[in-house]
C-alpha cells in the first residue's frame, strides 16, 4: 500500500491516465477518488460511470447524453458524464465490459476531447482527465478480442495495481476496528476491539470479497451483538469454520508471546544499551535517534517516519549529516 500511495503522490498533479487494476473490493473508486482530490481538479466534478452496471444499448447516452428524440424514451436532451465532468475527473469502472464498438468511439473522445451526444448533427469539446479501473486481467481481454489493443495503450499510461486484502497483513485488523468503532458508534454499541482469538481468524481468512466483505462482516457483527470486544463466537460464517480451535490457540499464543518493542521505543532503547555520560545538545539527540531508526527500517525514510511518528520532511533533513539545524518542538510529541 506504500507503494499504491507513493503513485497516487506522483500522478495526482499530471492529466495523465491512471490504469487501476485489483480484485473486486480491494477500494479502486476510493483509489481514483484520492487521485481525484489531490489534483489540480479537486474543486470539479468526479464523475463515474460503471460500465458493467448500465445496458449496451444505453452506455453512449450515459457517456456522451442524447438529444430529444434521439431514440423511443429521449423526451428532453440529457447531459452525459462527459459535459458532467468538464474541468474534472471521468471515472470509468470495469472498462473492460464495454462494448467494443463504444470503445473505438472512446478512443477518439480521449484522443481529441470531442464528441457527440446521440442524435447530435455537431460536437462539442470538453477538459477531462480520465481515470479507469478493471478487475480483469486486461492483457487477457486484449488477446481474446474484447478489450481493443489501441485503447488499451491509450489508458494504460500509469498503471496502478490494488493489492488484495489478503496480501496486506496487518492491515486487515486495522481496517477493521476502524469499521468497528465507526459502525458501534452509528448502532449505539460499545464496541471497541476484538479478542486475540478473533484477531487470528481475522488475520487468517482470506477474504475473496476484500475490504467490501470485511466492511459488511463488521457491520454484521455489530448489528447483532453486544459487547465491549468482538468474541470469537461472535464472527459470522465461513470466518469461523477456516481455522480449529486448537489453530487458533496456538497462533494467539504465539503472538502474545511475541516481545513487541513500540516503534517510539527504538531509539530509547538503543540509548539505554549504550548510556552515554556526555550531555548532548537536543538536536544531536534527535538527529542520530533519526539515523538510527532509518538504518533499522533499512533505508526507508518514509517508514521511519511513521515510526517515529514524525512528518516525512523533518525525518529527511536531520538524516542527513552535517551542522544540525534548530529542534523541531513536534519532533517527540
Amino acid at each position: 500500500m506504500q507503494n499504491v500511495y507513493r503513485i497516487i503522490d506522483a500522478a495526482a498533479p499530471s492529466k495523465a491516465t491512471v490504469f487501476i487494476t485489483g480484485e473486486s473490493g480491494t477500494g479502486k473508486e476510493v483509489c481514483a477518488e484520492a487521485i481525484h482530490r489531490q489534483s489540480p481538479r479537486s474543486s470539479e466534478p468526479f464523475v463515474a460511470i460503471n460500465c458493467g452496471a448500465i445496458p449496451h444499448d444505453l452506455m453512449e447516452s450515459e457517456i456522451f447524453g442524447h438529444v430529444k428524440g434521439a431514440f423511443t424514451g429521449a423526451s428532453n436532451d440529457r447531459k452525459g458524464a462527459a459535459a458532467q465532468a468538464n474541468g474534472g475527473t471521468l471515472f470509468l469502472d470495469e472498462i473492460c465490459e464495454m462494448d467494443l464498438e463504444l470503445q473505438k468511439k472512446l478512443l477518439r473522445f480521449i484522443q481529441t476531447g470531442r464528441y457527440q451526444k446521440v442524435g447530435a448533427s455537431k460536437e462539442e469539446s470538453v477538459d477531462i482527465r480520465f481515470l479507469c479501473a478493471t478487475n480483469k486481467d486486461p492483457l487477457t481481454e486484449v488477446a481474446e478480442g474484447r478489450f481493443r489493443e489501441d485503447l488499451y495503450y491509450r489508458l494504460h499510461v500509469v498503471p496502478l495495481a490494488m493489492p488484495p486484502l489478503r496480501e496486506r497483513g496487518d492491515d486487515i485488523l486495522a481496517i477493521a476496528t476502524k469499521f468497528l468503532i465507526s459502525y458501534a458508534a452509528e448502532e449505539g454499541k460499545r464496541f471497541t476491539s476484538f479478542s486475540p482469538e478473533a484477531e487470528v481468524v481475522l488475520r487468517h481468512y482470506p477474504w475473496p470479497g476484500n475490504v467490501r466483505q470485511l466492511q459488511n462482516v463488521i457491520r454484521n457483527i455489530v448489528v447483532l451483538h453486544d459487547g465491549d470486544s468482538v468474541t470469537i463466537k461472535q464472527l459470522p460464517p465461513p470466518l469461523n469454520e477456516t481455522l480449529s480451535d486448537q489453530e487458533i490457540r496456538s497462533i494467539a499464543q504465539t503472538r502474545v508471546s511475541e516481545p513487541v518493542t513500540p516503534p517510539q521505543d527504538i531509539a530509547a532503547a538503543q540509548s539505554v544499551q549504550e548510556p552515554d555520560s556526555e550531555i548532548r545538545p537536543l538536536c544531536d539527540i534527535e538527529r542520530e535517534a533519526i539515523q538510527k531508526t532509518i538504518a533499522y527500517c533499512d533505508g526507508n525514510v518514509l517508514k521511519a517516519a511513521v515510526l517515529l511518528q514524525i512528518s516525512l520532511r523533518p525525518c529527511i533533513a536531520k538524516s542527513r549529516r552535517g551542522k544540525p539545524t534548530k529542534p523541531d518542538r513536534h519532533l517527540f510529541t
